[in-house]
Order: structure tokens, then sequence, then C-alpha cells
């Protein structure tokens, strides 16, 4: 366990020598800089450039930051802007459902919330900033998922069994699918008791401004509240917050 701490400790020391050095800087020098051996660092670093961290220049032989965090940064920086741009559309939402909603992104097969709105009227529910849900039974994770080929859908959830939590979750690969085929054409998904016993959930997809979904809104409540006859009502007030959204992330419908 302390080799990994220590290794992960000199890894941040390499990308912080590297940080400040725009052209690059040889395994000798970085070694140096650092205080340890050669061979050692050149491990560090054949590791962390397999991972997309580190570059090498195969013709001065010098290595720099790679690629991967600034996508890293980018993911982040965006994350913070689509926070600060949607939340008042999120509070207008709550306040014409007397729902809470919720933000989430996609990561991987799972969607993370990066924000919620309560609504003192709700029931308290199995959500928070951070948590993670699954896509496949989740009306933000079919949103997440609905600007992706079904071949490369398939390819996600490749080894990946789809639990049940209720007895109403989607646990087969070609139904998903087929319900996210669903959510393109109408625009919006649901979460019909999927993934919590009586509550049912409304989400819409947000664009950036190359047209490509980038995280979800929605509304969750009690299927009483939330419930099929309130549907399309209810899809209106959450389409209409994405969209609103969209537009601040520089989504133009017309491109």
């Amino acid at each position: 366990m302390r080799d990994t701490v220590q290794s992960i400790d000199r890894a941040f020391d390499i990308l912080e020598v590297l940080a400040t050095e725009k052209e690059g800087l040889g395994v000798t020098e970085i070694a140096r800089r650092i205080g340890l051996h050669k061979s050692t660092v050149y491990r560090l670093l054949t590791s962390m450039a397999s991972r997309g961290y580190i570059e090498k220049n195969e013709v001065t032989g010098l290595y720099r930051l790679g690629l991967k965090l600034v996508e890293l940064s980018s993911l982040y920086l965006n994350s913070l802007e689509l926070k600060t741009e949607a939340q008042p559309y999120l509070r207008k939402l709550v306040a014409l459902t007397a729902q809470p909603a919720h933000l989430a992104i996609l990561d991987n097969h799972e969607a993370v919330y990066i924000d919620k709105i309560e609504s003192f009227n709700s029931i308290r529910m199995y959500s928070a900033i951070g948590k993670r849900v699954p896509l496949y039974c989740t009306a933000v994770g079919k949103v997440l998922l609905m600007d992706k080929e079904d071949s490369k859908i398939r390819a996600l959830f490749q080894g990946v069994q789809l639990v049940p939590h209720t007895s109403n979750t989607i646990t087969d690969v070609d139904k998903l699918i087929s319900e996210i085929d669903s959510v393109r054409r109408r625009g919006w998904a649901v979460d019909n008791e999927e993934h919590e016993e009586g509550i049912r959930c409304i989400a819409a997809p947000i664009y950036d401004y190359r047209g490509e979904v980038i995280a979800a809104v929605s509304t969750s409540g009690l299927k009483t509240i939330i419930s099929p006859e309130r549907d399309e009502e209810i899809a209106k007030y959450v389409v209409e917050t994405a969209r609103e959204i969209s537009k601040r992330m520089g989504y133009n419908p017309r491109k």
C-alpha cells in the first residue's frame, strides 16, 4: 500500500514539473528535479503516457503534459459552467412542478447528479449531488444515451449486468435500446418506477454548441404526483427547461 501511495505522489510530482515546461523535459532532467532514479521516472512516464496524461515527442525525446489532462480539466470547467447557467432554470422548474429538479451528466455506464434543487413540498428521495445512478433504469440515464448509436450502447453495456431495482426495471439491452429509440422520437424520457418503487421521473436532454447531449435535466416525485396522466404536461416543462439551458450552453437548433 505504501509503495502505491509513493508511486501516486511521484506521478503528481512529474505532472507538476511538466506543467511549467511548455516544450517538455527529458527523463534525466525530470529525475534530477524530483530527486528520483531515471529508471523509476521512465517507468512512471511510460505508465502515464499509456493513459494519455503524458505525451512523448518522438523526435526530441522530451515529455510534456498530455491531452487527457486537458480533457479532464475541460469536463470539470464545463460542469461548473453548466451548473451556474442551469440554476435559475432548475429553480423555475421546481416552481412549476412543486417537485425537485436534477442535473446529471454521463460517466461511463452511470449518470452522476451534479446539482439538485429541492422542493419544500416534496418527499425526500434517494438522490443527492454526487450520487451515481444506473443509466438503464433512470430517466436521466436514458436521455444521456439517446444520441449514441445502438452499437455503442451495446458496447457500453457489454459485460455489465442490468440489475433489477424494481419489478419495472429493464434488464435486457435490446429492450433498453427500444426504449431509448422511443426517447429519441419524443425528445424526453420516463422512469416509470424503474429505479425506486413508487417514484416516477421525467427527463430531457441538454445540448452544447456542437449539438451533442452533455447533460440531462429532470423532475421526480411520487407516482401519484408525477402520474402517467400528467406525463405530457410535466414533460413540456422539463423539455422547455432543457431547451433554455441548452441555449445558455451555446446550442443553436437551426444550425
